[in-house]
């Protein structure tokens, strides 16, 4: 029997996010960008600043809905194409993210976010993220074993944590 293991799943978190306040990217990671944009001959406007305040705010692994809704939050003029176009342009230059989450939705975080993987428990829900250096000797073997060098920002392993493992009957 063939065991398949699936390297492109990601777990899509929903964040609670504080609407009244909106974490502004870095100055320095603003500045970056603006050139970035002007660079390709395109404008930084307003809304794509937004976008990425709403993105930096996000912590990390939100889904381009909740970014849809967080970012007409604080501007309903905002349109769900510009946010997924801004998003895609972010992406393009370096600056963002995504993943996919188990259910197929794609999750986004800045740039600033090391490359990690991910462990999700089947049983609780939790997820732990999996740095570099604890993923080298699993990304090792899948290399070893198939030749095929995989991507640690799609790597995403299910399981069951400790904490369900410990709770379950002998």
């Amino acid at each position: 029997m063939d065991h398949l293991v699936s390297l492109s799943q990601h777990v899509a978190i929903s964040i609670a996010y504080p609407f009244a306040m909106t974490t502004p990217v870095t100055s320095a990671l603003a500045a970056r960008l603006q050139a970035a944009v002007k660079a390709r001959g395109q404008r930084w406007t307003e809304q794509r600043q937004l976008i990425a305040d709403v993105l930096a705010a996000s912590d990390g692994h939100a889904t381009g809905a909740e970014l849809v809704e967080r970012v007409r939050a604080q501007d309903p003029s905002a349109t769900p194409s510009t946010v997924y176009r801004t998003l895609d342009l972010l992406e393009e230059l370096g600056f963002a993210r995504h993943h996919h989450g188990v259910d197929g939705r794609e999750t986004y975080h800045l740039e600033e976010v090391l490359p990690h993987g991910h462990l999700h428990c089947h049983t609780c829900g939790a997820e732990v993220e999996l740095d570099a250096t604890a993923a080298a000797p699993i990304l090792a073997a899948i290399e070893r074993a198939t030749g095929f060098a995989a991507d640690l920002d799609h790597l995403a392993l299910q399981g069951r944590c400790a904490n369900c493992r410990s709770a379950a009957p002998r």
